[in-house]
């Protein structure tokens, strides 16, 4: 367990070094209408973050060639699109390109959703791949979607991560129980410096496109690794609870903007996190609350099958999350209403 702590300790080294030149360099996110940060920030906390995983896993020798191609590819494409602003279309297609890297070069690939319905296992069959790879997609764009709030796309996929090695270490694992400790260490020494504490008021850097959408590559690449084939330590329905939050939010915003006439690419503040800060909740209590309401989603999905519970149980409860999430949604201003009404009384109390 050294090396999860040496990664934690070099990129809280290297990331103050990082701001200070990308500061130089001008490399930084603006405030404007629809990013309302204090002040602007560097956007490489991600780059920090996979750079150094990387590096780690070159001298492990343990990360499939196809996982860091895509890692790579989405590198060079975040880092880009920080800087100069890559067509929405174009950067899909390439999110697309490192599905199937993934999927078919390194076998990630979903054959079975269990007895999630109750009526039987749902094996995929020839939709295996195809399915995969649109799980795959997005989730990488679910994860970034939730990059709005200091500390939220950090700390969920912090706890998302945590869930999954705790799986990996009850079934002895031993490949994911090297990686992903250390991919935990790097991204908790970035939450150091972006996720609102007492010690600190605002983030000092961002993930940029890039860290949010490898975060999201990752966690889809550790959910379908675990929970499929003889390799499997995790059932299909724990991670789709363990995912749930940003599955839920990026179908709720999807059918908000159709249903506005709306691209599906064209961004807005009607995400989950924007609810509650409408309402007037603070970056920090916004990130709080929505990670441990993750963290409890995140309980259910793995101490709910561990303690006998069907799977069907499970199933169903998720869909019925699922529906009720995209119904807030499109009822924002109701929902806003409501949770006006609960940080009256808490502020009350």
């Amino acid at each position: 367990m050294i090396a999860p702590i040496f990664s934690f300790l070099i990129v809280v080294m290297v990331i103050p070094l990082v701001c200070f030149l990308a500061d130089r360099a001008g490399f930084l996110d603006l405030p404007d209408g629809r990013k309302r940060h204090d002040h602007a920030v560097p956007p490489l906390g991600g780059a920090v973050i996979f750079m150094t995983f990387l590096a780690f896993m070159a001298l492990y020798g343990s990360l499939p060639w196809p996982i860091s191609v895509g890692l790579a590819v989405i590198l060079v494409l975040g880092i880009v699109d920080d800087a100069w602003e890559v067509n929405a279309k174009f950067k899909f297609m390439i999110h697309f390109f490192v599905a199937f890297t993934v999927v078919i070069g390194g076998g990630a690939q979903i054959h079975s959703l269990g007895n999630v319905l109750g009526f039987g296992n749902i094996d995929l069959l020839w939709l295996s791949i195809p399915f995969s790879v649109a799980c795959v997609v997005y989730i990488q764009n679910a994860v970034n979607m939730m990059d709005g709030v200091d500390g939220l796309a950090g700390g969920y996929s912090f706890l998302a991560l945590l869930w999954l090695l705790l799986a990996a270490f009850s079934g002895l694992d031993g490949i994911q129980d090297e990686q992903i400790p250390i991919l935990i260490g790097c991204l908790g020494g970035f939450l150091v410096y972006n996720m609102r504490s007492p010690f600190l008021k605002s983030a000092k850097i961002f993930l940029g496109d890039a860290g949010s959408v490898a975060l999201g590559l990752m966690i889809a690449w550790y959910a379908i690794t675990l929970s499929q084939g003889v390799t499997q330590v995790i059932k299909p329905i724990s991670v789709a609870w363990i995912i749930a939050l940003p599955i839920f939010d990026s179908f709720a915003l999807l059918v908000t903007r159709l249903r506005a006439g709306n691209s599906p690419f064209r961004p807005d503040r009607r995400h989950f996190h924007h609810h509650f800060l409408n309402a007037g909740f603070t970056a920090g209590q916004t990130s709080f609350i929505i990670i441990m309401y993750s963290l409890l989603l995140g309980f259910i999905g793995f101490f709910g099958i561990k303690s006998g519970l069907p799977e069907y149980i499970l199933g169903w409860g998720w869909i019925c999350l699922w529906i009720g999430h995209t119904f807030l949604t499109l009822k924002s201003e109701q929902f806003i209403r409501l949770l006006v009404l609960l940080r009256t009384r808490i502020q009350h109390q």
